[in-house]
């Protein structure tokens, strides 16, 4: 059974592919190949990629094991922290 994929709104997609370009760019810093990227986050190059060009088919987790082998997953932490709205509500 294949999965359905919504697109994001406009806006999203701009994040998404934002968020990717910043990964790639991290992973090219630390000089790490793609294969090797791969490799240590237990993803194919293929998802790897996907996830480098900000595709929301990419779950949640693929981003945050991109994010522990490059020692950034301290920042999870700080997505919705400050509910300013909920708060008021």
């Amino acid at each position: 059974m294949s999965r359905t994929v919504r697109m994001p709104f406009p806006a999203s997609r701009r994040q998404l592919a934002a968020l990717g370009e910043r990964l790639r760019l991290a992973r090219k810093r630390r000089k790490i190949s793609t294969v090797l990227m791969a490799e240590r986050a237990g993803i194919s190059r293929d998802t790897l990629h996907r996830a480098e060009k900000g595709d929301p088919a990419v779950s949640l987790g693929t981003f945050q094991q991109v994010l522990s082998v490059l020692r950034l997953d301290g920042d999870l932490d700080l997505l919705a922290g400050e509910d300013r709205l909920g708060r008021r509500l």
